[in-house]
């Protein structure tokens, strides 16, 4: 037999496409030839995978070898095509059975002496495996990540020469079998929002956002507590069902970083700070990366010192805000990254921290103060459904305020919330359409005219008029009601802060 068709799967974004890699032998000069739009690392696997083959124990056919890495228009990169190519070579110069390669995927890049060595991206190729029923031969410092997926036949090794021994028989082909997960935890042991001494309507505001998946803006003089609150958010959102913690994983993988067995769940918390670029926010480079957005997907991103982002790098987070997906455009590729995140904001007042502070005078003029605030565009605030001040507290204050409420307590609030919604429209109230709140968030006369009031006296947009009645609909599940109602609307119109007046 001179061909070998051997299947693997390339790495696009957090997708994984099927790649074949076919291999024929035929009469010639001898020579190794690879095509089908292969990037630099894999035109070099040709001599890693002749050294791997020799070094095993195998022969390298003296025969002109020609692969192609179907289709020809996907760009493949990385060293996952070492194995699969080595293993089309074995195959068609009949040193092992082609009928054993049916039904498996292979991934794995090959050092010279034949070892396997991991590669990134090996989560989205075991979704796409076990979406089409075929079984998954990876390296063993890989096995771990790919586990997460359930209902997947997995197979190990850490050289070529192991490899071949499973498919010849000599040693049993025996997928792997990953211990329970039942008992891995599924809420964070980070941060309490006991810890939190006063700001009553901040700690009000984190819990509707959270019940909502809504979009938060915290503003008020240094060290009030901005920063704490917002790093307390991911310890009462819900635990995150198995495919968002799958998609979130996905992201991880693509990205390169580690994916721990006993923290892959979490939601995670991105940070970045304010001199970070649009390519570090969004995505993007040469060979295009996930940004922080698609990092945090199902997630939190805080920004801290909001106004200090250029104002360019904010600007892109208002199509991934309202979409949850980012497309990074190269001249030949398009790629789409998820961004499915709650965006957390925290900034000053005004250039100098201090306004409207009780006891230190702020030194700034108007016109620093317009300037300062005008670094964040109107269109980029009314995606932004709550908007929280965050005032100073006294010493007295800190010393007798009560202790709160734990995020254990408040997160069986957000979770029985969360549930209703689900049961109701299948997805947070954050996502509902134009169209779907006229269905599920009716308003009452009373109700109407008092938004419309509202509307008219603050000249709102229709954004953030719809965004109001989300937020009124999040608090209507909160209080477990059935349509929001007068005091509903009002609390969401007095999380529109920075839409009443300009900070003065």
């Amino acid at each position: 037999m001179n061909l070998a068709i051997v299947r693997t799967r390339a790495k696009s974004g957090v997708s994984a496409p099927q790649v074949l890699v076919e291999t024929h032998l035929s009469n010639g000069l001898p020579g190794l030839s690879i095509v089908g739009l292969p990037e630099t690392a894999v035109k070099e696997s040709k001599d890693r995978v002749r050294s791997a083959i020799l070094n095993s124990g195998f022969e390298f056919p003296a025969r002109r070898i020609t692969i192609n890495l179907a289709p020809a228009d996907l760009p493949k990169d990385g060293g996952r095509f070492d194995l699969p190519i080595a293993l089309g070579i074995l195959a068609a110069s009949g040193q092992i059975p082609l009928e054993r390669l049916e039904g498996l995927e292979f991934l794995g890049e090959l050092a010279l002496s034949g070892a396997l060595r991991p590669v990134s991206g090996v989560l989205p190729a075991a979704i796409q495996c076990q979406r089409v029923g075929r079984g998954l031969l990876l390296p063993r410092r890989n096995l771990a990540e790919a586990a997460l997926v359930s209902e997947i036949s997995l197979y190990t090794a850490n050289t070529l020469l192991e490899v071949c021994h499973l498919l010849t028989g000599e040693a049993p082909l025996e997928p792997y079998v990953p211990e329970s997960t039942e008992s891995r935890p599924a809420t964070s042991s980070g941060p309490d929002l006991a810890d939190i001494k006063g700001q009553y309507q901040a700690r009000r505001a984190l819990e509707v956002a959270a019940a909502g998946c809504h979009n938060l803006l915290f503003y008020g003089p240094p060290g009030t507590g901005k920063t704490m609150l917002a790093s307390r958010l991911p310890s009462i959102l819900p635990p995150l069902t198995e495919e968002e913690a799958l998609e979130a994983a996905a992201v991880a993988s693509v990205a390169g970083m580690e994916i721990r067995a006993d923290s892959w769940r979490l939601r995670r918390f991105r940070a970045p700070h304010h001199t970070a670029s649009a390519v570090a926010l969004v995505g993007g480079g040469t060979h295009p990366r996930p940004g922080e957005i698609s990092l945090a997907h199902h997630g939190v991103l805080f920004l801290d010192e909001f106004p200090e982002f250029d104002r360019k790098v904010l600007e892109v987070l208002r199509e991934p805000l309202e979409s949850g997906e980012i497309s990074i455009a190269r001249a030949a590729s398009r790629l789409s990254l998820p961004a499915r995140f709650q965006l957390v904001a925290a900034m000053n007042p005004c250039p100098c921290g201090y306004q409207g502070h009780p006891r230190i005078q702020c030194t700034d003029s108007l016109h620093q103060v317009q300037r300062y605030r005008q670094k964040i565009s109107g269109p980029l605030l009314d995606r932004i459904d709550l908007h929280v001040e965050v005032p100073a507290v006294t010493a007295q204050d800190l010393q007798n305020a009560p202790a709160g409420e734990s995020s254990a307590q408040v997160r069986e609030r957000v979770i029985l919330a969360r549930e209703r919604q689900q049961a109701r429209q299948g997805k947070p109230n954050q996502y509902l359409s134009s169209r779907e709140l006229e269905a599920h968030c009716r308003l009452g006369p009373a109700e109407q005219r008092l938004l419309e009031s509202a509307m008219n006296r603050l000249a709102l947009s229709a954004r953030a008029y719809h965004r109001i009645i989300r937020v009124a609909r999040t608090l209507a599940d909160l209080a477990e009601l059935e349509h929001p109602e007068g005091p509903q609307v009002m609390e969401a119109l007095g999380f529109r802060s920075l839409d009443r007046k300009v900070m003065a």
